[in-house]
């Protein structure tokens, strides 16, 4: 009696305390399971990794500096970044260089309100070790000059305001999925704002631009972005090809689930690989 009481405890234990506590998994795009080990032994192979975040997950902000811990002690690398606008370069540089503090970096910069906590400790350990830190969205406000009036008020603009991004006018495709789901968001499509999906692309075509001028042949260049700028092999994704059909793209995509023991159906084949995060981790902001 004593011993089935025993064995009735452990199953109840067991039941009660089954939730695993780990914080994420790592699938690669056909949902099958890959260590970190693994993933970044194929990252180091190749020429380019988009690596697509959740701006405020926490979990990939951690993966992403370990990441570029990790391979800056196997391949020379560079790192790129969203969050910095091509105008804002020289201000980084000088920052990277200690020509400037972080306070003055903070005044001169426009950074993101996370930037501290998510994006900061990147930039510190390539500042320390001497890393390429590169610049490559294109500023807000002429994207919004294409939102509002389109294309041609760019090509408009004088030289001096034409060196931030590149060369107009920009391949184009709005039939890719990712900018007709735009569109729709708009409710009415006789209504929609067909600039709104290219201000997009704008953003995409400026990052990919920014991306290859930078690249160098003994570097691997990993690119910090929102998710839906590279899900599905769309966005820089896409531009990137145009540029170069060669170049060796690795992308990553973070997505949020209940269980982490399975990718969901929707989740694969969004990137090459996945990290899935528990629904519940801290946001950042």
């Amino acid at each position: 009696m004593k011993n089935a009481i025993i064995l009735l405890f452990i199953f109840w234990t067991n039941v009660m305390f089954s939730q695993n506590f780990t914080p994420f998994k790592i699938y690669k795009t056909d949902g099958k399971s890959i260590s970190d080990k693994k993933l970044l032994k194929d990252l180091a192979q190749a020429d380019i990794i988009l690596f697509g975040e959740l701006h405020d997950n926490s979990i990939a902000h951690w993966l992403q500096l370990k990441f570029v811990k990790e391979l800056h002690q196997v391949r020379k690398i560079s790192v790129g970044m969203e969050m910095f606008e091509t105008d804002n370069q020289s201000i980084l540089d000088d920052y990277l260089k200690s020509k400037i503090t972080q306070k003055q970096l903070d005044t001169l910069a426009r950074l993101w309100n996370n930037y501290k906590t998510d994006y900061k400790p990147i930039v510190d350990f390539c500042k320390e070790n001497s890393l390429s830190v590169i610049a490559t969205n294109v500023p807000r406000r002429y994207a919004n000059i294409l939102y509002k009036q389109g294309e041609e008020a760019l090509m408009k603009l004088p030289e001096a305001d034409k060196k931030w991004f590149p060369t107009l006018p920009m391949p184009y495709n709005p039939e890719l999925p990712a900018y007709k789901t735009m569109l729709k968001m708009f409710g009415d499509a006789n209504h929609a704002n067909l600039n709104f999906p290219k201000a997009q692309a704008f953003k995409d075509y400026t990052m990919a631009n920014a991306i290859a001028g930078n690249l160098n042949d003994s570097k691997l260049h990993i690119h910090f972005n929102g998710s839906y700028h590279s899900d599905n092999y769309e966005g820089i994704y896409w531009y990137l090809k145009q540029i170069n059909p060669n170049f060796k793209i690795v992308t990553i995509s973070t997505v949020l689930q209940e269980k982490l023991d399975k990718l969901e159906i929707k989740n694969k084949k969004i990137s090459d690989y996945i990290i899935v995060t528990d629904i519940d981790i801290t946001r950042t902001y």
